[in-house]
């Protein structure tokens, strides 16, 4: 069984625009929903949602109602543009952004029924179709939304198949957020494992010296040096587009921040620069670096990844130091698993510069990082030692992520076939979502 179509405008009484009113004075301040409020999976969620205020009028135009459809109108993300928040219970009392349309479905449609067909990939695809792109920016009108052609049985099935969904994708739901979990315990496990096993102590014994009170007792064998004494530090390129490039140039590929994550390098989008051959002999990386970010979110500050040559002659940008080891004193990557540690975290959390949203650290930070330096040998002992840990819990990481590729296809699918008319819910019970 397939369901006739008919375009979105003819199943809506009323298509609006939002507002974005004016800077909050702490008065009679209303919650105004954006984009980042409306999860890709159509949840909205409030707690942090913005507070402007508004005028009579415009809060009058534009307070949401029970079983009102958000729509995304426009996004710098292909996942984000149109995605549909349905407004329950938590969203009343708010307004909502100027990046936002809603739709109001009239009393012949399911707005819940609409709402799981507006998030399923039928609809996701049509919008790439019919979706413009400005400044960046992917944009869907009104108008656009509007042509939306929705799958449309009786009022009774639209209902039938929403109760079917909502208890469904609930279990569905229920078993990602369980994934998740499993993710995040994965995580602390494996920063524990590193931590105890070049630190043991560390977890259950912290009394170290002043200033690293953080730190367990070390013993003699591994004694607490400054960074600096045992590696060099390379600084890297700065990117300027007034440089120029007339003379003896190369073209190279070169890391940015983003490509440097903890215990690896993410090559799959890497930057090629033109620069004078002297710049580049002075930036360019060598095998065995271990490379550590400038700047960024508070936790990735100072995270340490060793350069294994995946590419060649490539460069670095200044936001991304180069670290080289005097080989018969550290070893690389004995260093990197030291910046993932409680230590490293500490250290560059506690010494870094911060702003209201980002964090920095500079060549002489790092340089004074202090580390314990058993002899080279036993560094690289414990590294073996460590990854083979690491390496068990990579396995199990890995499976979440297939266990959770595996439910969004189910979750799709199955959204998919039901709104579609593919499968029959004549029987099907469920829950509600307004909550």
């Amino acid at each position: 069984m397939s369901f006739a179509r008919i375009k979105v405008k003819f199943a809506i009484s009323r298509s609006d625009a939002g507002t974005w009113g004016s800077d909050p004075t702490g008065a009679n301040d209303v919650r105004v929903i954006r984009s980042t409020e409306i999860g890709i999976d159509g949840r909205i969620t409030i707690k942090d949602s913005a507070e402007r205020q508004l005028t009579e009028s415009e809060y009058k135009r534009t307070q949401v109602r029970p079983g009102d459809l958000l729509v995304v109108r426009s996004s710098g993300s292909d996942a984000h543009l149109g995605k549909v928040g349905y407004v329950g219970k938590n969203a009343l009392g708010c307004s909502f952004s100027n990046f936002i349309q809603r739709l109001t479905f009239e009393q012949t449609s399911s707005s819940r029924f609409a709402w799981y067909f507006l998030n399923s990939l039928d609809a996701k695809q049509q919008i790439r179709i019919l979706s413009s792109t400005t400044t960046g920016l992917q944009n869907l009108s009104a108008a656009t939304i509007g042509e939306l052609q929705m799958p449309m049985p009786g009022i009774k099935e639209q209902e039938r198949i929403a109760d079917f969904l909502d208890a469904e994708t609930a279990l569905i739901d229920s078993l990602v957020a369980d994934r998740v979990r499993q993710q995040t315990i994965l995580e602390e496990r494996s920063y524990a494992e590193v931590s105890e096993a070049l630190l043991p102590g560390v977890l259950t014994d912290a009394r170290g010296d002043w200033p690293w009170l953080w730190m367990p007792k070390i013993s003699a064998d591994s004694p607490m040096v400054r960074l600096g004494y045992v590696c060099r530090l390379q600084n890297g390129l700065t990117v300027d587009g007034n440089r120029d490039v007339s003379g003896d140039v190369v073209t190279r590929p070169y890391l940015r921040v983003a490509n440097v994550q903890a215990g690896y390098v993410e090559l799959s989008t890497v930057t090629e620069v033109t620069v004078p051959r002297y710049i580049a002999k002075r930036c360019t990386l060598r095998a065995g670096d271990v490379l550590m970010t400038e700047g960024g979110d508070l936790d990735k500050l100072g995270r340490g990844t060793v350069w294994n040559g995946e590419l060649t002659d490539c460069l670095h940008q200044n936001h991304v130091f180069a670290l080289r080891p005097e080989l018969d004193r550290l070893d690389g990557d004995y260093l990197a698993l030291m910046t993932q540690t409680i230590h490293g975290r500490c250290y560059f959390e506690s010494t870094g510069s911060k702003t209201t949203n980002l964090a920095s650290t500079n060549s002489s930070k790092i340089l004074s990082f202090p580390i314990p330096l058993p002899p080279v040998g036993r560094q690289r002992e414990l590294v073996r030692s460590t990854r083979s840990r690491l390496d068990s819990i990579a396995r199990a990481r890995r499976e979440l992520d297939r266990q959770l590729a595996l439910l969004t296809e189910r979750r799709q699918a199955l959204v998919a076939a039901a709104v579609t008319g593919q499968i029959d819910v004549s029987t099907a019970r469920g829950r509600g979502i307004e909550d």
